[in-house]
């Protein structure tokens, strides 16, 4: 049974700094691409950062560049989203997702609240 548990998740200033994790179980992690979406209250989900599956390149979206970094330990079967500067727009139910040609897993979520 592939398992997907985010972690991390909670309230922070505007400008501080949180590192989501994402802990995998179940699944051969390393044939997995990884990402980060976001769901922010009513507006669609967003894809925040997609790293490969030996963790060698990485995308995000134009949202976060520059302060946002996803990175992944494949012996540990963990993918990070280390994120700085954070903004109250930045506030949203981060959800971690793996990927490969035919399979498609998502955890339940953790939330991220940006206020003062």
């Amino acid at each position: 049974q592939v398992q997907l548990v985010e972690s991390g998740g909670r309230l922070v200033q505007p400008g501080g700094s949180l590192t989501l994790s994402c802990a995998a179980s179940g699944l051969t992690f390393s044939n997995y691409a990884m990402n980060w979406h976001r769901r922010i209250p009513g507006k669609q989900r967003e894809l925040v950062a997609a790293i490969t599956r030996a963790g060698d390149s990485a995308i995000y979206a134009d949202s976060v560049k520059g302060r946002f970094t996803i990175s992944r330990d494949n012996a540990g079967n963990t993918v990070n989203l280390q994120m700085n500067d954070l903004k109250p727009e930045d506030t949203a139910v981060y959800f971690c997702q793996a990927v490969d040609g035919s399979n498609n897993y998502w955890g339940q979520g953790t939330q991220v609240t940006v206020s003062s």
